[in-house]
């Protein structure tokens, strides 16, 4: 089983999140240049599997795109033309700087700290990765108690 990679592409940067080898957790990777990503990737898909990529879909409250939205589909295009074999997901991405914020303040970090945004787009990724995660895990859960109880 491969991981799967959660990708909070932004104009200037982009914060990544993996997931261990068994899909349960989702952890921080990094927040580099988003000039930089595909490199970063095709490096660390020879040493990892990766099954799929998880893309942040940017949009506003009202659901309408985002401005950032033809930048994440041009490199969208990227992703798939470089890892033509591995899945791309979409997953919306509307509340996961909120929740980013609200972690770091609940885990006391300083304000400084808390104003880092490349820890705010490595901890989005991580949000959103582990949100889809729970998904599966509960879709999982309710197949097998339907499997059981037939």
């Amino acid at each position: 089983m491969g991981r799967i990679m959660a990708i909070d592409y932004g104009k200037k940067r982009t914060g990544l999140a993996v997931s261990d080898p068994l899909q349960m957790i989702a952890g921080g990777l990094t927040t580099l240049p988003s000039c930089e990503i595909i490199p970063y990737l095709k490096q660390y898909a020879d040493k990892e599997p990766v099954e799929l990529f998880l893309l942040g879909e940017p949009r506003q409250m009202n659901y309408q795109p985002s401005e950032n939205m033809p930048r994440v589909m041009l490199f969208k295009e990227k992703l798939q033309q470089t890892f033509p074999k591995v899945a791309i997901k979409l997953v919306d991405e509307r509340f996961t700087s909120v929740l980013a914020h609200q972690a770091m303040l609940a885990g006391g970090l300083k304000k400084q700290q808390r104003q880092n945004k490349a820890l705010v787009d490595e901890l989005s990724a991580t949000i959103l990765l582990q949100s889809y995660l729970e998904q599966g895990i509960a879709g999982q859960a309710r197949n097998d108690s339907i499997t059981h109880n037939s």
